[in-house]
C-alpha cells in the first residue's frame, strides 16, 4: 500500500495530486481542486480509494485557506502557489469527505482494517467540519462574541 501515515498528503495518491498541481497553470488548479472534490461527493457506485485520497488531499489544500487553517503537508502537498479558493467549494468539499466517510467508501474500508484507522477517521472528520459552512470556526465565534 503507498501510504506512510495518517496525512491528507501520506499517500502516493495524494502526493502524486499535488504534484499535478504543481504541473499546471496557476488558473487552472482550481478546476483540479473542484474536480477531485466532485468525483468523490457524487459517486455513481462505491467510492475508489484512489478518488477518496485525492478528495481528501483536496479538501486538506481548502482547509489550509480558512482562517486559522492548519497548513497543509510542505513535503508532499503542492509547493507552487494555489488561487484563492472560493467559499462554494466548502459545501462540496464536505460532501465529498461525508462520502470518504461513508460505508460506501473503498478508502474507509481500507482504514476499518488497520490499527490507525480510528485516528484517520477522527482527522478527516475533524477536516469535514472545520469546512463545514454551517460550524462556525473557533474565529468565527470568537468575533461574535460567543
Amino acid at each position: 500500500m503507498g501510504t506512510w501515515d495518517i496525512g491528507p498528503f501520506d499517500n502516493d495518491t495524494a502526493a502524486d495530486f499535488g504534484g499535478g498541481l504543481d504541473d499546471v497553470a496557476l488558473n487552472e488548479r482550481e478546476a483540479k481542486i473542484r474536480g477531485a472534490l466532485e468525483r468523490a461527493a457524487r459517486p455513481t457506485d462505491d467510492l475508489d480509494a484512489y478518488y477518496g485520497e485525492r478528495a481528501v488531499a483536496a479538501a486538506a489544500l481548502l482547509a489550509a485557506q480558512q482562517r486559522d487553517g492548519e497548513p497543509a503537508c510542505a513535503n508532499y502537498g503542492p509547493s507552487e502557489p494555489l488561487p484563492d479558493l472560493p467559499a462554494d467549494l466548502r459545501v462540496l468539499a464536505v460532501s465529498a469527505l461525508t462520502q470518504v466517510l461513508s460505508d460506501r467508501s473503498e478508502l474507509a474500508e481500507l482504514w476499518n482494517e488497520s490499527a490507525d484507522g480510528p485516528k484517520w477517521r477522527q482527522d478527516v472528520t475533524r477536516l469535514r467540519d472545520a469546512l463545514d459552512p454551517s460550524v462556525p470556526s473557533s474565529g468565527d465565534v470568537a468575533s461574535a462574541g460567543i
